[in-house]
């Protein structure tokens, strides 16, 4: 794979000066980035970073201290009603477990939100359900429960069931946590694959070095310490580039230097 990739599109997410934390109490302050149409987007940082809090921010979960996180024109911390729905429908997630439901098939898991958000009849839904499946290889599986599949499995039916709504936007939480290194190699391809073949727009948060240089093309690195955004890019350029010792040690896997 090329070591840089071409800039996508223009900006279809846009952070501006963000605060976030809990109880008032902020973790991160004015964090400031874009997300541009078509591109996979990467949010890294160490453990307890706030690059999990970050991604509640933008899917709606939770409401930053202050800022705004606008989807074109539109800011979802102050939307309401309609605005917000629109806002909702325009991205999908998969969490970190994959969150299917343990008692449905993987058909049953990705027809559900099509049968409560659209009013397609029962074929129809049937035949978009396995289109989202096979899109993530996963089309002779569609009568499988969850437990009967492997984590990497798992994974890639919870991204075709973010995928059900046709979203503009994919948010990923951790998706190669747990797994090993060759399913996580797997599921990185099929995030590729599915970015380059569809234009959906993936923001990933990730702290798994192997993922982030294979599969993104841009990300912002966040430091608790710093209380915000400590380097931005192509991941490859900042490994081999930045002369910030925190950056390097986070893209090499090295120890920080004392004092640091």
């Amino acid at each position: 794979m090329d070591g840089t990739r071409a800039a996508k599109g223009e900006p279809i997410i846009r952070v501006v000066g963000l605060d976030t934390g809990y109880d008032g109490v902020p973790i991160l302050k004015d964090v400031t980035f874009e997300v541009r149409r078509g591109e996979v987007f990467g949010i890294l940082g160490g453990s307890g970073s706030g690059k999990s809090t970050i991604l509640k921010n933008m899917i709606g979960l939770l409401p930053p201290i202050r800022g705004r996180i606008l989807f074109g024109d539109q800011d979802i911390v102050t939307a309401e009603g309609d605005v917000r729905e629109r806002i909702l429908s325009r991205f999908g997630v998969m969490y970190q477990s994959g969150a299917l439901f343990g008692s449905m098939t993987l058909l049953e898991n990705v027809r559900l939100p099509l049968e409560t958000a659209t009013d397609l009849p029962g074929d129809a839904i049937d035949l978009v359900a396995r289109m989202k499946l096979e899109l993530v290889g996963l089309e002779a599986f569609t009568g499988h429960l969850p437990a009967e599949l492997s984590g990497g499995m798992q994974k890639r039916a919870g991204i075709a069931r973010a995928m059900a709504l046709d979203p503009e936007i994919l948010f990923l939480d951790e998706p190669s946590s747990g797994l090993d290194p060759i399913t996580a190699a797997s599921l990185d391809a099929t995030i590729r694959r599915l970015a380059d073949g569809t234009g959906v727009t993936f923001v990933i948060v990730t702290h798994d070095l192997a993922s982030i240089y294979t599969a993104t093309d841009r990300v912002i690195l966040i430091e608790r310490r710093a209380k915000g955004i400590i380097a931005e890019g192509d991941p490859r350029r900042l490994r081999e580039e930045s002369d910030d010792p925190r950056v390097r040690a986070f893209f090499r896997r090295e120890p920080e230097p004392a004092g640091t």
